[in-house]
């Protein structure tokens, strides 16, 4: 294995971006918990430490920890990997009075760096931390500081150790795969010998391995993921043992279910349509929490009923298809961004940032059982559309923007009416102390809380939503306010978004509206979604922007308690953990597409308040709101 990297994982949110970064440079990985034992990680030609949502102490530091850096291997230390190489090596680390979340510029501080070999003396990169190194343990130097001169790089070529307190691993970091080259092939002296076709193959074995001669149950939803999973399994088995079924949760796009049945059935695919929305809207989470999906406001509790419905749904289609239950598989097309969010894959440390319709507690205990098989779950989205070309599948279908398993019901904020005014009035007290909004934008804090990540965590905090008067939407200083997003939720710990609302400025506080997810409060989402989606077909911006959540909150500017708002959250991402936003006016999002996509909801949607779009990076906000 000395060709091959070991990433030890302490619980980061990015540990197989890690993975995937390094894979993509042809280089093997294994990556293990924090538990695993030191000895056994002498076998490696390097090892990687990944980030933490905990701190580093002396009560949490162990003598396993302590060993690994007795292997005399190359070591890279990301974020909490690097404050536990200078914690072990004598050195102080602590909570600073400021938190660095999102991307910013770094400056290079040692001239010939073997790390940063080949980079510039300012770099952009991803800081997301609030403890950093205090003293510099001995033997260790410097490399890099932050614009707050927090030393954000050190190594030590003797002990042929090397820490970074950024994300080199994530797309916001531009030179990343530079910093990861420098660490693989100059300083570790490995070589590439590891490819995607291989990888496939290493799938296909594994399927045939672990069904056997069993049947196996495939879960299409019509997104790429399941997609891709459907093809690779009928390329790893006969197709009298694959049986494909389609359901209708009820959250589904207008005509969605239609599209997915046309477009997989041209694959020869044949496929199952089961319409369950009535059994969705009607499930509890039973004596835990007696409320009907359609009754139900917390997101969690939301994801949860909809995730082992689904679950129960298909173990009611395999009794039609007269399988044995015992010796069918569930075939799920769940990837590694999935079960890192769930904190479901190596470490016991990993935050949960949100459970995943696909990764429920329901189907976890399949998975022990040995009845799941997920072929794609060392894959990320990327990777998955290169393996889906790959198989042959066809360019629109593989290139699809992704929509997430429950559907609109994650893109529908509900609220019983109540909000935290004490807390909001607190955070707006605090808003108002920004000098650097500038005169003639509004700013008020939405009386909503929406999910993001900071410091490989979750969050659940309040959006800043920023407004001005204007008469089109070309003067509008995009590029200010894009950095105000960026500096908002640095300085207000209890914010994790902001987003700009159209239709002139706001001069009162935003007010909550009860919203429950029936039928009709869908349809204006569903209705939403159409006219967005229908706008980034026609102006060919599929393929420009990574993804294009539309969210409906329960959030009324005008006093009217029947009214609601829709957010347009327009991303760019290659690896769906980081990204930023689609800046209106630029070739991903021209104000003319903008505009179109504004007055088709405001003319065709029924009882809309406001137009809002969101302008945050993830992190500090993650892709969608739940």
């Amino acid at each position: 294995m000395a060709g091959c990297v070991c990433i030890v994982d302490y619980g980061g949110q990015f540990t197989k971006v890690i993975d995937r970064r390094i894979r993509e440079l042809c280089v093997e990985t294994v990556v293990v918990g924090r538990e695993h034992n030191a000895k056994d990680l002498a076998q490696y030609g390097a090892l990687v430490l990944s980030g933490s949502p905990d701190s580093v102490t002396s009560e949490n530091v162990t003598q396993n920890d302590r060993d690994i850096f007795a292997l005399g291997i190359p070591i890279l230390g990301i974020c909490y990997g690097m404050q536990l190489m200078n914690f072990i090596y004598g050195g102080s680390v602590g909570a600073k009075s400021i938190r660095e979340d999102g991307q910013d510029s770094i400056s290079i501080t040692l001239e010939h760096s073997k790390l940063f070999h080949g980079l510039s003396t300012s770099e952009k990169v991803l800081l997301t931390h609030g403890d950093s190194v205090d003293e510099l343990a001995e033997g260790f130097t410097a490399t890099a500081k932050s614009k707050n001169e927090i030393v954000v790089a050190i190594e030590n070529l003797e002990a042929n150790l090397y820490g970074v307190q950024f994300h080199p691993e994530v797309d916001l970091t531009e030179n990343g795969q530079k910093i990861f080259e420098n660490f693989l092939f100059r300083i570790s002296g490995l070589t590439k010998n590891f490819s995607l076709e291989d990888r496939e193959q290493i799938a296909i074995q594994h399927i045939q391995e672990l069904v056997g001669d069993n049947h196996v149950l495939v879960l299409v939803s019509g997104g790429v993921d399941s997609s891709v999973c459907a093809a690779l399994v009928a390329k790893a088995l006969s197709h009298d043992k694959i049986h494909c079924i389609h359901i209708d949760n009820g959250f589904m796009r207008k005509d969605e279910s239609k599209l997915v049945m046309k477009a997989l059935g041209a694959l020869g695919i044949q496929i199952h349509h089961v319409d369950a929305a009535e059994t969705f809207y009607q499930t509890s989470l039973g004596p835990e929490n007696p409320l009907r999906l359609d009754q139900t406001i917390a997101p969690e509790d939301k994801r949860r009923i909809i995730g082992d419905t689904f679950m129960r749904v298909a173990e009611e289609s395999i009794k039609g298809f007269n399988l044995e239950v015992a010796t069918t598989f569930l075939a799920q097309g769940t990837l590694r961004p999935d079960l890192i969010e769930s904190a479901g894959f190596v470490s016991k440390s990993a935050a949960v940032i949100k459970t995943h319709h696909n990764d429920t507690a329901m189907v976890r205990a399949l998975r022990d059982a040995g009845r799941v098989l997920e072929p794609l779950s060392d894959y990320h989205k990327d990777e998955v559309r290169v393996l889906g070309e790959l198989l042959g599948l066809p360019k629109e279908m593989v290139w699809r923007q992704p929509f997430p398993g429950p559907g609109l019901a994650v893109r529908c904020l509900c609220s019983d009416g109540t909000s935290n005014n004490i807390e909001i009035a607190a955070t707006v007290e605090k808003l108002e102390q920004f000098a650097s909004i500038g005169k003639g934008i509004s700013s008020h804090i939405l009386p909503v809380n929406s999910v993001g990540v900071q410091g490989d965590g979750r969050t659940y905090g309040y959006a800043v939503v920023l407004s001005q008067d204007y008469q089109s939407v070309d003067e509008i200083d995009w590029n200010h306010l894009f950095d105000l997003a960026k500096e908002i939720p640095m300085k207000l710990h209890k914010v994790n978004r902001v987003v700009f609302a159209f239709g002139g400025r706001i001069t009162e506080q935003p007010e909550v509206v009860k919203t429950l997810m029936d039928k009709s409060v869908l349809s204006q989402l569903r209705d939403a979604d159409y006219e967005v989606n229908s706008v980034l077909a026609t102006d060919k911006l599929t393929s420009k922007i990574s993804q294009m959540p539309v969210i409906l909150i329960p959030v009324s500017f005008d006093r009217n308690q029947q009214h609601r708002s829709i957010v347009l959250r327009p991303f760019v991402t290659n690896d769906f953990m980081t990204g930023v936003p689609a800046i209106p006016g630029t070739e991903r999002l021209p104000l003319s597409s903008l505009s179109k996509m504004i007055e088709g909801i405001q003319s065709n949607v029924e009882n809309i308040s406001r137009v809002l779009i969101d302008l945050t990076c993830k992190p500090p906000g993650t892709t969608e709101w739940e």
